[in-house]
């Protein structure tokens, strides 16, 4: 299974990343860190990225990927507030079984092989009742806006919603791969094109700059799994999503995540004390590595 990572390179440099870490130099330590840990387990290593992340992460920090590809410079014309994009494009771009790895996770130990040879993975759900249609920034704010436009939203989107729900699903991407590539592909290119689309410029216009994209990446896929797989006509018939751990509660529990040999940084990565760890771990295991990181981060 190929290990895959991405980085888009506007997002971070205009600060609209999403959650954003303490220091620059933690963002820097994360990626040799992240490496490193899942290439132990995985050695056939991939960035997807633009021309200067290459310039940053492989020219620069000298991060030894088995494969780097700058497919994400088709992004370089689009808004950054979309940063999911660049995960996105490189989920699009596989034809093998993947496992792709957020920069703030640490793959201390293998994935268990239900996991590995699920035909959809991702970290856990984040349902039956995490997301009330009430929350800031859901799903509904899209649907407004496509309305407002006479567009039509994704099957997979409308029959989800049909559901008479309070809630609404996520898959907590901060892992996500599988063996049904085709099958991540489609959603991928779903997911793009509901952002990308020149038909849809108006409606995203209507979003201002909000961020959606927990629901682009996260939603979406919850919504296309549950369409396809009780869908009698869809070649994705049967299609299964399988979970590293059963929600939030159990993915972000201490004893859990040590058990698994997993870290989700998440929002943590913004704390001084994560990054002083992050500092000593790397200073002790890749000296030569962490001045690298000092000397850019300083620049």
């Amino acid at each position: 299974m190929k290990a895959v990572w991405s980085y888009w390179s506007r997002p971070i440099e205009t600060h609209k990343e999403g959650n954003s870490w303490c220091q620059p130099i933690h963002h820097l330590l994360a990626w040799g860190i992240s490496l490193r840990a899942a290439q132990r387990h995985y050695p056939d290593t991939v960035l997807v990225t633009d021309l200067a992340g290459r310039r940053l992460l492989v020219d620069k920090l000298g991060l030894a990927f088995s494969e780097v590809s700058t497919e994400l410079e088709r992004l370089r014309d689009v808004d950054p507030k979309w940063w999911a994009l660049g995960k996105l494009v490189a989920y699009s771009l596989q034809d093998r079984p993947f496992l792709h790895i957020d920069t703030d996770v640490f793959l201390w130990n293998p994935l268990p092989p239900h996991v590995v040879n699920a035909p959809v993975f991702a970290q856990n759900p984040e349902y039956p009742a995490v997301h009330p249609l009430s929350y800031p920034y859901g799903p509904l704010d899209i649907e407004r806006a496509f309305a407002a436009e006479g567009i039509e939203l994704p099957l997979e989107w409308q029959s989800e919603r049909s559901r008479d729900d309070a809630y609404y699903p996520e898959e907590n991407c901060g892992i996500v791969g599988g063996n049904r590539t085709d099958f991540l592909r489609y959603y991928s290119g779903l997911a793009l094109d509901l952002v990308m689309n020149p038909r849809h410029r108006g409606a995203m216009a209507r979003l201002g700059d909000k961020g959606y994209n927990m629901i682009v990446e996260q939603f979406l896929l919850a919504a296309c799994v549950r369409y396809h797989r009780r869908n009698p006509d869809s070649p994705f018939k049967g299609v299964k999503i399988t979970h590293l751990f059963r929600g939030a509660h159990e993915a972000y529990e201490y004893q859990n995540s040590t058990r698994a040999g997993f870290t989700h940084l998440m929002c943590a990565k913004s704390h001084p004390a994560v990054g002083r760890r992050m500092e000593e771990r790397v200073k002790r295991e890749d000296p030569a590595y962490f001045r690298q990181c000092e000397k850019l981060a300083a620049s």
